[in-house]
C-alpha cells in the first residue's frame, strides 16, 4: 500500500505481513545493513520478541536486499515499511510513528536495524511502558548496563558532549543519549506540546528532540540498562563516520537547547 505524504508524514509504502497483535510495537530503522538486520531480528525470534510485540522495519529504501520482504516475514516481522520520499533517520522514525500511532499501538520501542543492541532486553522496555513511563532511555552506562568494544572517541563524545547538553536540556539526567534504544508512550507522541511528525525532524533531531521533551513537559522518564556491543575488528557500523556528520550532530544538540524544535 502507498501512503501519500502529508505535512510531517514522508512518502512510503507499507507491506502488512500480519495484522495487529499487540498493544506495543518495536520500529527498526534500516539502511542498507548487509546481514546485520537478519542476525538482530534471529535473536529477536529467539528471545519470542515477536510474540510481545509486533516488529515493524522501517526500510531508508536499501539497496542491498537487507529488507527482502519474504525474509522479514519469515524472521518475524508484522509489517515493512519503505520510504519512497526525501529524509534519513527522523523521515524514516516519522514513518514508523505515523503507521503505528494510525494502527494504535499504546507504547513504542526502537532500536537500530544494526546488531549492536540486546534486543532480547525489549521486554524490559513494555514493563515500564506499562507501568506509565512515558520516555525510557536505554543505557549502556547505567548499573546493569554493558559497553562492549565502544570505541574510545565514541565514549569520550557520548560522556562528555552529548549527555551533558541533553542532561542540561531536559532537566534530568541521562547517561546514553546517543542510544537510539529507547521506548516512548503514546500519550508522550499525542502530547500538543510534542508533535513529532513535522518536517523540521530530518536526520537526528527528532532522536535529540525526544530525549528531552518528555522531562520538559514534566513527565515520566527513566534509564534501563541495555547491552551495546561493537565489534571486536573492522568498522564499527554506524551512519555517523565523517566530521561533517559529528559536526551536524552537535549542532543539532545546540539547536535543541534552544528550544528550536519545539512546537
Amino acid at each position: 500500500m502507498i501512503h501519500e505524504a502529508k505535512p510531517g508524514v514522508p512518502k512510503y509504502e507499507s507491506i502488512a505481513f500480519d495484522e495487529k497483535r499487540s498493544q506495543y510495537c518495536l520500529l527498526i530503522p534500516v539502511l542498507n545493513e548487509h546481514t546485520r538486520i537478519e542476525k538482530e531480528l534471529w535473536r529477536a525470534k529467539g528471545h519470542g520478541i515477536d510474540r510481545v510485540c509486533d516488529i515493524i522495519v522501517c526500510d531508508g529504501a536499501s539497496t542491498d536486499g537487507c529488507a527482502e520482504p519474504e525474509t522479514l516475514r519469515a524472521l518475524g516481522v508484522n509489517a515493512l515499511l519503505i520510504l519512497r520520499g526525501p529524509g534519513r533517520q527522523g523521515a524514516q522514525l516519522r514513518m514508523g510513528f505515523s503507521f503505528a500511532l494510525a494502527r494504535g499501538y499504546a507504547g513504542f520501542v526502537t532500536i537500530d536495524g544494526n546488531n549492536k543492541d540486546s534486543i532480547e532486553d525489549v521486554p524490559r522496555f513494555l514493563e515500564k511502558l506499562a507501568g506509565g513511563y512515558d520516555f525510557i532511555q536505554g543505557s549502556r552506562f547505567v548499573r546493569g548496563g554493558k559497553a562492549v568494544n565502544t570505541p574510545l572517541g565514541r565514549y569520550l563524545a557520548v560522556r562528555l558532549i552529548h549527555a551533558p547538553i541533553i542532561s542540561h536540556t531536559a532537566g534530568q539526567r541521562f547517561t546514553d543519549t546517543t542510544n537510539a534504544y529507547r521506548a516512548y508512550s503514546r500519550r508522550y507522541l499525542e502530547h500538543p506540546d510534542v508533535q513529532p511528525l513535522r518536517d523540521v525532524f530530518v536526520s537526528y533531531e527528532l532522536l535529540a528532540y525526544l530525549s528531552v521533551r518528555a522531562s520538559q513537559l514534566g513527565m515520566r522518564a527513566c534509564e534501563i540498562p541495555v547491552t551495546r556491543a561493537y565489534p571486536k575488528r573492522g568498522k564499527a557500523p554506524t551512519k555517523i563516520r565523517s566530521l561533517r556528520g559529528h559536526a551536524e550532530l552537535i549542532h543539532i544538540l545546540f539547536e535543541n537547547m534552544q528550544g528550536r524544535y519545539r512546537p
